[in-house]
């Protein structure tokens, strides 16, 4: 089974809410049974839930993150991980100095759109702020889900015949 890690900073906003998002539109491939989407955080608020304006805008698109408890990244995650997606350059730079053996498999989430940016952390603002970081995500995951694949070795040709 391939492997995508998602990190952002704590693991309870950003980084599992586009885990949701990716699972789901796997899920909408049939392909939840050859690619497992996780995450964490480089500085993980360990056991915490997501955040609760983040469980409810992805609730409102049928997707339900209610369980996920959030934890720090290990070495091991990254090295067994086939894709790393990070939200900043700075989550990317933090684990470049961590282990920078690793860093050929760590890109941008918005990389594999082709462009380049970092997510905004909705982090105690507005449930509004989630909406627009969820739409962000949801737009990026869309537009780089081919890249995600091709990087995965997966083609989606003939699956559908």
């Amino acid at each position: 089974m391939k492997q995508i890690l998602i990190i952002c900073t704590a693991n309870i906003c950003r980084s599992p809410m586009a885990m949701g998002l990716l699972r789901e539109r796997l899920r909408q491939d049939g392909l939840e049974d050859q690619v497992e989407v996780s995450s964490a955080g480089v500085y993980g608020m360990d056991d915490s839930p997501a955040s609760q304006p983040g469980v409810e805008v992805l609730a409102e698109r049928g997707i339900d993150i209610s369980a996920h408890r959030a934890h720090t990244v290990a070495e091991r995650e990254i090295a067994a991980a086939d894709l790393v997606l990070v939200m900043e350059e700075a989550h990317r730079r933090t684990l470049f100095y961590n282990y920078p053996h690793l860093l050929g498999k760590i890109f941008l989430i918005s990389e594999m759109s082709g462009s380049y940016g970092d997510i905004k952390d909705p982090y105690r603002k507005p449930k509004e702020e989630y909406e627009r970081t969820v739409d962000e995500l949801a737009r990026l995951i869309e537009q780089g889900y081919p890249a995600m694949l091709k990087r995965l070795r997966i083609s989606l040709v003939g699956r559908f015949s």
